[in-house]
């Protein structure tokens, strides 16, 4: 269990024939808590799938009850007969569940862009009854339902004073900030209402999600839903909750970044001494989106001078010859020039820590990124996304 972890939610996930291998591909969360709240943040991207468009239209109208997700077609691009097939399926699913107003029901899809023709309609719409007589306050079914080119199932739980905090995510590929490319539900049996769930989502995915940066490539469908219940009866302090939403996230963004297609190095970019937290996520993200930079992580090759060419594009305010680099512990660069002999360092583990310190203020970050492999070519050649 993970999302029926927290009390008042039941969950599933089956297989509808979405995907050709067969397996599960429908997932439905529901919220039977007697104080439902909600909150919802989406991809900054212009370019939005038809689930987007319609669960903004759920985000503005109120309290989301339930969210379906489909894996196996993104269902964008489509035009007006794709939106149609996400309000159709929030249709289905408010019936299914006797909920009378369908604009409470949130849609997620992954999958290929462009697909969601009559076929795809039909095997969503037609077994949202079998999907909601599957549901379960036990069930450990909807995280596999929601997975694309993932390898595993991806869940994080957290215990507060009286009350839990549950989720599941999926990701692999083109995983960018604003969101970051991902579907994530998060449930709570706190007591809180619709605005403080926003302001600590907010917050949470500010610092995690969208400081995942592992291909420099952003979706059409990110979204990250929050529900709570209620059903504890417990109203724990903003900060408390959203302390343990932060936790949930970030280890959340780290397991996105662990599966990243055909990745053999996770790459934690930390930049230090900055003037300010957004300079230091820029000076990061520069680095994460360098291609000479993260081929020498794959082959293994410190290259501190790919990371000093990198900062020097942003605008950030530091000296570039009062900067120093380190690669797993080991400083390579001080003041912008050499300092220990390369093979001091070794790259061979999967985890890689950078260190930057630019020598400009006290604000940190650090930007959660991958190398650049044979593998992630090879399988998005093969793989249209």
């Amino acid at each position: 269990m993970t999302v029926t972890i927290p009390q008042g939610f039941r969950s599933a996930g089956i297989a509808v024939g979405l995907k050709s291998t067969g397996k599960p591909d429908l997932a439905l969360v529901v919220n039977d808590g007697p104080a439902p709240a909600s909150a919802v943040v989406f991809t900054s991207n212009r370019a939005q799938a038809n689930p987007i468009l319609w669960s903004r239209r759920v985000v503005a109208q109120g309290t989301a009850r339930a969210v379906v997700l489909n894996s196996g077609g993104a269902n964008c691009f489509t035009g007006d007969f794709g939106y149609d097939t996400s309000r159709l399926t929030a249709e289905a699913v408010a019936a299914a569940i006797g909920e009378p107003d369908a604009e409470r029901i949130l849609v997620c899809s992954t999958g290929l862009i462009g697909t969601g023709d009559q076929a795809f309609r039909d095997k969503i719409v037609g077994n949202v009854p079998a999907l909601a007589a599957a549901l379960s306050a036990e069930d450990v079914t909807a995280p596999a339902a929601i997975l694309t080119t993932d390898s595993v199932e991806k869940t994080a739980v957290r215990r507060g004073d009286g009350w839990t905090i549950g989720a599941m995510a999926k990701g692999a590929g083109m995983l960018a900030p604003g969101l970051a490319t991902m579907l994530v539900v998060i449930t709570t049996d706190a007591v809180l209402s619709d605005a403080a769930l926003d302001r600590a989502l907010r917050g949470a995915t500010g610092a995690s999600f969208d400081r995942l940066d592992s291909d420099g490539c952003m979706s059409t469908n990110d979204q990250v839903t929050l529900l709570a219940s209620g059903a504890s009866g417990v109203a724990p302090e903003e900060a408390a909750f959203a302390a343990a939403l932060a936790e949930v996230c970030d280890e959340l963004a780290g397991k996105l970044q662990a599966d990243a297609e055909g990745a053999s190095h996770d790459i934690d970019i930390e930049v230090r001494g900055a003037r300010s937290t957004a300079e230091a996520v820029e000076v990061g993200r520069s680095v994460a989106r360098n291609n000479l930079f993260k081929a020498a992580i794959f082959g293994n090759d410190p290259n501190w001078g790919r990371v000093l060419a990198a900062i020097g594009t942003t605008s950030a305010e530091f000296d570039p010859y009062a900067v120093d680099v380190a690669f797993n512990g080991v400083r390579l660069c001080h003041a912008g020039a050499p300092d220990r002999p390369v093979e001091e360092c070794d790259l061979a583990p999967r985890r890689t820590h950078v260190e930057i310190d630019l020598f400009a203020g006290e604000a940190t970050a650090t930007i959660r990124t991958n190398d650049l492999t044979h593998d992630y070519v090879h399988e998005n050649s093969a793989y249209s996304s």
